[in-house]
C-alpha cells in the first residue's frame, strides 16, 4: 500500500465520524446561530458562503485530532485565495504532505441527486507550474495528493428562519437550523472533475454533480487516470482544431481533447443528470 493509499483510508474511516459532531439524531445542524456576551443568540444566514466557513470551523476541533492521531502537522493557507484549505504534512519526513480542500454544496430541492456543485482549484500558474507558488502554499508538485474532504446537505426554506429576531438560551433548541441532512465525502479532486470550469470567467476546475458518482469517485477521468485530467487541465482552452466549417475552435470538451491526443474516448465517464441505481458506479 503506498503512503497515498494509507492516508485515503485513514481519512475516509475519519469522516465516518463527523456525523454525529455537527448534527442532531433527527438530522439538523448543531449550530443554530451566534451568541454575544448578552447570550442573545442570532440565527445565521444560510448564505453558501457563510454555511461553508462556518463548517469548516466547526470540524476544524476534529482535523487536529486526525492530524494528531497520524503523525501530521496543520499548515493553514496564509491567504484566503490560496490553494489549499489546509496543508498535512507528516512530522517525521516533510517531503510527505497532502492537500486537503473543504467543499461544501447543497442538494438541488427539485432534484435531490443532484447538487449545485463546487470547483477544485485553479488551472492556471501554479497547475501548469509544478514549480510555481504562487496562490498555493507549497508546490503543486510537492504534495503526495490533492484531496476534497467534501459536505453536501439540505438548505431549509428560508421562511421558516427569522433573522430579524434574537432568541434566549432557553429557545435554543427551538431555532430551526438553516441547512440539516448532512453527507460527508472523501475523494480525491482528479476522480471527481468534469470537463469544464467551475466559476465564471476565474480559472477554477469544475466538479461533476451527481451526488452518487460524487460519493463513487466516478467523475468523467475516473477511468482514463490522473495524468489525463493534468493534461487536459494544463492545457483546457488552449488547443486549437478545426471545427469542420472552415473556422476553428479551443479545445473546451474531454471528448475533443482524448480524440486529438488520439485516446479511447470509451473511458469517458459521461456526466449523469439522472438518478442512478444505489451503488451503481
Amino acid at each position: 500500500m503506498t503512503i497515498r493509499e494509507e492516508f485515503e483510508n485513514q481519512i475516509k474511516e475519519f469522516v465516518d465520524g463527523l456525523q454525529k459532531h455537527i448534527s442532531t439524531d433527527d438530522g439538523q445542524w448543531t449550530v443554530k446561530g451566534f451568541i454575544d456576551v448578552f447570550q442573545n443568540i442570532y440565527t445565521i444566514s444560510s448564505d453558501t458562503k457563510i454555511v461553508s466557513k462556518i463548517l469548516e470551523i466547526h470540524l476544524f476541533p476534529k482535523v487536529m485530532e486526525f492530524a494528531k492521531q497520524y503523525g501530521y502537522k496543520i499548515v493553514l493557507a496564509e491567504h484566503q485565495n490560496y490553494y489549499p484549505d489546509i496543508s498535512l504534512v507528516k512530522t517525521d519526513d516533510e517531503n510527505i504532505k497532502f492537500a486537503v480542500d473543504f467543499k461544501t454544496t447543497y442538494r438541488d430541492p427539485k432534484k435531490p441527486f443532484i447538487c449545485n456543485g463546487f470547483t477544485l482549484g485553479s488551472h492556471g500558474k501554479y497547475f501548469e507550474d509544478r514549480t510555481s507558488t504562487k496562490n498555493i502554499q507549497f508546490p503543486y508538485g510537492s504534495y503526495t495528493g490533492h484531496f476534497c474532504l467534501g459536505i453536501i446537505y439540505n438548505r431549509i426554506d428560508g421562511s421558516t428562519i427569522d433573522e430579524t429576531r434574537s432568541h434566549t438560551i432557553g429557545e435554543l433548541h427551538s431555532i430551526a437550523s438553516v441547512v440539516r441532512d448532512f453527507q460527508f465525502f472523501v475523494a480525491e479532486k482528479w476522480r471527481i472533475a468534469s470537463d469544464k470550469s467551475g466559476s465564471g470567467n476565474t480559472a477554477n476546475i469544475g466538479s461533476i454533480n451527481n451526488i452518487n458518482d460524487i460519493i463513487n469517485e466516478n467523475g468523467m477521468f475516473s477511468k482514463l487516470g490522473e495524468s489525463w485530467f493534468d493534461d487536459y487541465w494544463m492545457n483546457y482552452n488552449k488547443i486549437t482544431i478545426p471545427d469542420g466549417k472552415g473556422g476553428t475552435n479551443k479545445i473546451t470538451a474531454l471528448k475533443d481533447f482524448v480524440e486529438y491526443r488520439k485516446g479511447d474516448i470509451s473511458q469517458i465517464v459521461p456526466k449523469h443528470t439522472r438518478a442512478l441505481n444505489k451503488g451503481k458506479k
